[in-house]
């Protein structure tokens, strides 16, 4: 519990924010899930760029509100870019 005002409303807080972060991450996952789940017969390319497109949206959010390292949004996106590379070239 805590002993001052301030640290009360500290602990509120960073509850509302931890509800909100959960959510954004969550949104982000799926985006990625979108992209990673792509098989070579399950869209066009135009619509996998489509869907590569909004996943690093979603994680350049990521960056933006502090919820990932720039560095690793980095990463992902070059792996999810490789990948849809990779089933455009094997149609």
């Amino acid at each position: 519990m805590a002993n001052h005002k301030s640290a009360a409303k500290a602990t509120r807080q960073a509850i509302k924010r931890t509800v909100v972060n959960r959510n954004r991450i969550s949104r982000i996952r799926t985006f990625v899930k979108k992209v990673e789940l792509l098989t070579p017969g399950s869209m066009s390319k135009k619509d996998a760029l489509d869907a590569l497109h909004k996943a690093e949206a979603e994680l350049m959010r990521g960056v933006s509100k502090g919820l990932l390292h720039k560095n690793t949004v980095s990463r992902k996106v070059s792996r999810l870019a490789k990948k849809v590379k990779q089933l455009a070239t094997s149609k």
